[in-house]
């Protein structure tokens, strides 16, 4: 069967997203250097932090290493889902979780990464609640039961989208 010219076209659209990719990669950079200067700073005033301070500190290094993950989760995921394979089945570093991806997994373990930052978010305000009013604590805490619960409906419904496909080949 011969695909039309405009077939061919709409197809090679999927190209469009690389420099986007691309664009991540450089956001992911960015995260690497605050990573460094904000690990810096935690090195530089440990001895004049207090526990609570330190536990900011590292609950603000995680974070950072949480976005970094989505961030790869979403270039190395997306990239091979939508616009070529990375051809990496081989490579003994491909990650576990790149063989199951596609766009409902991709939802799904995005949610699951957003959920998780919020978390630490979550965790740093009521460690150290005293800049913050009761009223954006509040929000801090029903965003983030949005999040769980938006996380849990898609898991939800990617597994119903899973099951109503298995009975359709049967």
């Amino acid at each position: 069967m011969k695909t039309s010219r405009v077939s061919q076209m709409i197809f090679a659209t999927r190209w469009l997203q690389a420099p986007l990719y691309l664009g991540l990669v450089i956001a992911l950079i960015a995260y690497v250097y605050r990573f460094a200067i904000e690990l810096f700073d935690l090195v530089k005033h440990v001895a004049s932090f207090d526990n609570s301070q330190i536990m900011l500190n590292v609950l603000n290094l995680i974070d950072v290493v949480m976005i970094a993950n989505l961030l790869i989760m979403v270039i190395v995921g997306g990239y091979d889902t939508f616009v070529s394979h990375l051809h990496l089945r081989n490579h003994p570093d491909n990650p576990d979780w790149l063989d199951e991806v596609n766009a409902g997994s991709m939802k799904i373990k995005l949610a699951i990464a957003l959920v998780a930052i919020s978390s630490i978010h979550l965790l740093a305000t009521f460690i150290d609640p005293g800049h913050l009013t009761n009223w954006v604590i509040m929000w801090q805490v029903t965003i983030h039961l949005t999040l769980v619960i938006s996380a849990i409906a898609l898991a939800f419904t990617t597994k119903l989208m899973g099951h109503s496909k298995k009975s359709e080949k049967n």
